[in-house]
């Protein structure tokens, strides 16, 4: 096995160098510590985790509160969490996973643990029950989503605001100018979810400024609530000829309905997704989308909360700019019938 002793040999450092540049307690010279970390690689070196954390003062654990809520779409989720465990572990600290939905309780068992060093908080809501608590704990934590008051918080988060209003901007840029909008589950919006106000409030905003029409129906996503949302779209509004969707889950039904309807895609109805990448192009349609950016939102919440346990860091808000990837799925507005 290892040790820091073969590691300070290794250096050519004293043993208590190799422990400053590991604890962090003392400012080593840049290229000291480069070479102290090079060893460590070389080596193949693994601290003692309860060393560490006795040294440090720390249990070199982060807690994700990730709610696992049958409305969401799960593979997202999980591919968030996966990125964040092994991007943590990079910095030397593993990931304790709170999947239940106890909202303030989970923070306040967390805090009042000293379980771990900080918290990311997912499942974000406009007007989260969590953050008050959160903010009077003062535990270094990140949050992956926006709530309605970002002062005094660190957040991370895809700009849906900017995102609803890039769908709108590309359907019009086509011609379009009756829109329809499959929402999430009707009860992501009975929470306030910030994602999805956002997205529909930045979709709506630029919308009046390009004078397009939208109607947004919520959707469960399975074929039954599909059928049912889109008769009464087209009962309302019988010349939407576009489509935004914001529900991984209703993609497919959507499109097998609009082929059972005889409406083509793209040449009677154009469809715009806001989907990880891997439903864009593997469904029956190659869909015109915007990428959810899971890892790098994942990258980013951990880079954040890592800077705070190490006092490096302030409140700071982190948008990603959207970016649309046009396919198949999207195509210039038909032409009246005469």
């Amino acid at each position: 096995m290892v040790t820091l002793a073969d590691v300070a040999q290794h250096a050519g450092v004293s043993a208590s160098t190799v422990s400053y540049v590991l604890s962090g307690k003392r400012t080593i010279s840049a290229l000291t510590r480069e070479r102290v970390e090079r060893s460590i690689t070389e080596l193949g070196y693994h601290p003692n985790a309860g060393a560490r954390a006795l040294a440090s003062n720390r249990s070199n654990i982060i807690a994700l509160m990730m709610p696992l809520r049958m409305d969401m779409y799960l593979p997202v989720m999980t591919e968030i969490a996966i990125a964040i465990a092994t991007h943590a572990r990079s910095y030397g600290f593993d990931v304790l996973m709170l999947t239940s939905e106890e909202g303030p309780e989970a923070v306040h068992r967390v805090v009042g643990s000293g379980l771990a060093d900080a918290i990311i908080l997912m499942d974000v809501e406009l007007d989260d029950a969590r953050l008050p608590l959160l903010r009077e704990s003062g535990r270094p934590a990140v949050l992956i989503g926006l709530p309605a008051t970002t002062t005094g918080l660190t957040c991370v988060d895809l700009d849906f605001t900017a995102t609803g209003a890039l769908c709108g901007e590309h359907l019009a840029g086509l011609g379009h100018r009756e829109i329809a909008v499959i929402g999430e589950a009707p009860a992501v919006y009975e929470r306030r979810t910030g994602f999805a106000e956002r997205t529909i409030d930045g979709l709506r905003a630029r919308a009046r400024a390009l004078g397009l029409q939208v109607l947004h129906r919520p959707c469960e996503g399975n074929y039954a609530a599909m059928a049912g949302a889109l008769a009464q779209i087209f009962s309302e509004r019988p010349d939407v000829t576009g489509f935004v969707v914001q529900n991984e889950t209703a993609v497919e039904p959507l499109l097998g309905l609009l082929r059972q309807q005889r409406r083509a895609v793209p040449e009677d109805i154009s469809v715009v997704a806001i989907c990880p990448e891997q439903v864009a192009v593997q469904g029956s349609v190659r869909l015109t989308s915007v990428a959810i950016p899971a890892r790098e939102m994942a990258r980013h919440a951990v880079d954040q909360v890592v800077a705070k346990i190490e006092g490096r860091a302030g409140e700071e808000v982190v948008l990603l700019e959207p970016e649309i990837t046009v396919r198949a799925s999207s195509g210039p507005a038909p032409l009246p019938s005469a």
